[in-house]
């Protein structure tokens, strides 16, 4: 079993920086000091989650937090990724040339595309490594400066006829 984890020491700075932070506007800032706080008093994880209201693992990131950056980890910081990696290996214009064709062509006894339906065809035929979310195909799409709901507009058919069955049916 792991010892239990404390916050160090604190000087009177970081003490008194501490304690005027229970007065935070923020709820974020608030509920770190009163971690690091109880911390201090020398109270277990456990306890302090319970009074806190927030589970054990919370603490323990906000004491590893105090660790790393001392009274930087007061401020909230992003929470967006520091890089995203394209979800398609192709890139979005593989799932566009995907699109294009039939879902009957893949063996799927619909004509109309889905978004849940582009995802488990497009891991199928290894244009990404894992399966995705409709809403990766939706986001990828949206990359192309495109819009799911108004795919009418760009998605094509390999029909011959398409062109005059569509002007027939829009007119």
């Amino acid at each position: 079993m792991r010892p239990p984890t404390f916050v160090r020491p604190l000087t009177r700075q970081e003490q008194a920086r501490l304690e005027a932070g229970l007065r935070s506007p923020t709820a974020f800032e608030l509920r770190r000091c009163q971690i690091l706080l109880a911390s201090a008093r020398g109270e277990r994880a456990p306890a302090i989650a319970s009074s806190v209201g927030c589970s054990t693992q919370t603490v323990h990131n906000v004491l590893r937090a105090f660790r790393a950056r001392g009274l930087a980890s007061l401020t909230k910081r992003s929470s967006r990724p520091h890089s995203t990696r394209p979800a398609f290996v192709g890139g979005a214009a593989a799932l566009r040339a995907l699109l294009h064709q039939s879902p009957r062509t893949f063996d799927k006894p619909t004509s109309l595309w889905t978004l849940e339906l582009a995802a488990e065809v497009s891991f199928e035929r290894g244009l990404t490594a894992t399966r995705v979310s409709g809403e990766t195909v939706r986001v990828t799409i949206a990359r192309l400066g495109l819009k799911w709901q108004r795919a009418k507009r760009w998605l094509t058919s390999p029909d011959p006829e398409y062109a005059r069955k569509k002007d027939a049916a829009t007119a």
